[in-house]
C-alpha cells in the first residue's frame, strides 16, 4: 500500500507555480489535460507534472520501510514569435528561480536542465522547454 498521495504531490507543485505567476508581472499557467486557446494571450507557460521510478530505499529488515519516487516537471514558455529570445529567457530565470534545489511540502527539486529552444512551437510563439526532476519519500510501516 502507497502512503504517498501523487494528486497532493501535483497540486504542491502546480500551486507553487500558480502562486508565482499571478504575481507582477502576471502570466497564465496551463495544464495538460485543459482546454486552452493560445490565441488569447501574448505569453504563457504550459505545466506538464508526471510520475516516473520508485525504488527501495529500504527492505524488509526493519518494520518501517522507506521508498522513493521520482517525477518530472516540464515547463514550456511560450513568447510571442519574430521579438528575440529576451522575454522568453526573463520568465525561464524566474521559473528556474522558483524550484531549483528547493524542498516543498517534502517535494526535493533538483537543479533544472534548460531553457531549451523547442521547434514544434505553435504558430505566432517562440518556445523554450525547462525540465526538472524530483523525489518524494514515503515511509511504510
Amino acid at each position: 500500500m502507497s502512503a504517498l498521495d501523487l494528486n497532493s504531490i501535483r497540486a504542491t507543485i502546480e500551486s507553487r507555480l500558480v502562486d508565482e505567476l499571478t504575481k507582477a508581472p502576471p502570466l497564465p499557467v496551463v495544464f495538460y489535460n485543459q482546454p486552452f486557446s493560445s490565441k488569447e494571450y501574448e505569453s504563457f507557460v504550459q505545466c506538464l507534472t508526471t510520475f516516473g521510478g520508485s525504488e527501495f530505499i529500504s527492505l524488509g529488515t526493519s518494520s518501517t520501510k522507506v521508498n522513493s519516487l521520482t517525477g518530472l516537471l516540464v515547463l514550456n514558455i511560450f513568447t510571442p514569435e519574430g521579438e528575440g529570445s529576451g522575454n522568453n529567457l526573463i520568465i525561464a530565470k524566474r521559473l528556474r528561480d522558483l524550484f531549483n534545489g528547493e524542498i516543498v511540502s517534502g517535494v526535493i527539486f533538483d537543479p533544472p536542465s534548460g531553457p531549451e529552444v523547442v521547434t514544434a512551437s505553435p504558430d505566432g510563439f517562440f518556445q523554450t522547454e525547462i525540465r526538472l526532476t524530483f523525489e518524494v519519500y514515503e515511509t511504510l510501516s
